[in-house]
């Protein structure tokens, strides 16, 4: 047994250099650092995305989502994020709430997703003008901030606010400007498969008032028509919801709005079909110019910074500015 421990000891003697950098290599590529390192990204394909009542749509063209391609911190990439004038290193931080958990944050996202699904596919419908109903909302409590004062809890589900049964958070947030600043609202939540009733009192930030919670809504709609999005599990996020309820309009009109180009856009979309702000939108922009996109679609608000990036990249793409989905529909329809 000394024999063998006094080899182990002469080998790592002989071969001490190797084996430090061995030890290193690991340590720098799997430790984690808390930021995350966005960099540009890529586009998805909705065509073998969207199915109506079953079946794929046949275009000459191509809608496509944009998305930003984000990395765990681990050293090298944070090094290559601060040399790369296109990576730029963003703390873990700054992608989620004050006093929020990554699993919050992640559950969060995925609800986003699933809220753009649903307001895609109804706003498309509503502009396609095929009838459908929707039977019940969910209105997921997703986050509570520090100024709040309230009793509401991270998961609960609002079923009514001040007796009211309301569709959408905007509505939600309408009703919230209208009760004076310190005044109680009240709240029937689900809350572990119980409901109960909770209080919010309203405050004031900026002329605006807030009960300090953030509600996301998600659908549950019947229609003859059967439209169904799919998505991958590492997908979240609201940002793909314009351009989803695009495709979906396309396959309901049973028409090629993309004359045959490669369209790629970006931001979400609201149940009156309001296009709105994202973020990444020069990642974004990378990825369209990548997949040689004819147009890149972007939100009212995001425009001047995608025609700057345009203009200090020289990039040969046609950028368009939306702010509702007919804006988009109409652009692609002339």
């Amino acid at each position: 047994m000394k024999d063998g421990l006094n080899k182990i000891k002469a080998f790592i003697r002989s071969n001490w250099l190797f084996i430090s950098l061995f030890v290193f290599i690991i340590v720098i590529t799997t430790v984690k650092l808390p930021y995350d390192v966005e960099m540009p990204g890529g586009t998805i394909d909705l065509g073998n995305r969207v199915y109506v009542d079953g079946k794929k749509t046949n275009i000459d063209g191509t809608f496509n989502m944009a998305y930003v391609s984000v990395v765990e911190g681990s050293i090298p990439y944070i090094v290559m994020g601060a040399i790369l004038p296109d990576w730029e290193v963003v703390p873990q931080s700054d992608m989620k709430y004050d006093n929020e958990t990554s699993e919050q944050a992640l559950k969060r996202d995925k609800l986003y997703l699933e809220q753009s699904i649903d307001y895609a596919t109804v706003t498309a419908m509503a502009a396609a003008n095929i009838p459908y109903k929707i039977n019940s909302i969910e209105n997921n409590i997703t986050y509570i901030s520090d100024e709040a004062r309230t009793d509401l809890e991270y998961g609960d589900k609002i079923l009514t606010i001040n007796g009211q049964v309301l569709t959408d958070f905007n509505l939600i947030s309408d009703l919230i400007q209208k009760v004076k600043v310190g005044d109680t609202i009240k709240f029937d939540v689900l809350r572990n498969g119980k409901k109960v009733g909770a209080k919010a009192k309203v405050y004031e930030e900026k002329d605006r008032h807030y009960i300090g919670v953030q509600v996301i809504t998600t659908l549950d709609y019947t229609s003859d028509v059967n439209v169904k999005i799919e998505t991958k599990a590492a997908e979240s996020g609201p940002s793909g919801g314009m351009m989803m309820a695009l495709m979906v309009y396309n396959a309901l009109t049973k028409q090629d709005l993309t004359k045959g180009r490669t369209i790629v856009g970006t931001g979400t979309i609201n149940l009156d079909g309001k296009v709105g702000e994202i973020g990444g939108v020069k990642y974004k922009l990378m990825g369209a110019v990548d997949a040689d996109a004819d147009v890149f679609l972007v939100p009212k608000d995001n425009y001047k910074e995608a025609v700057k990036a345009k203009k200090e990249k020289g990039y040969d793409i046609e950028i368009v500015k939306v702010d509702t989905l007919q804006d988009a529909i109409d652009y692609l329809e002339d």
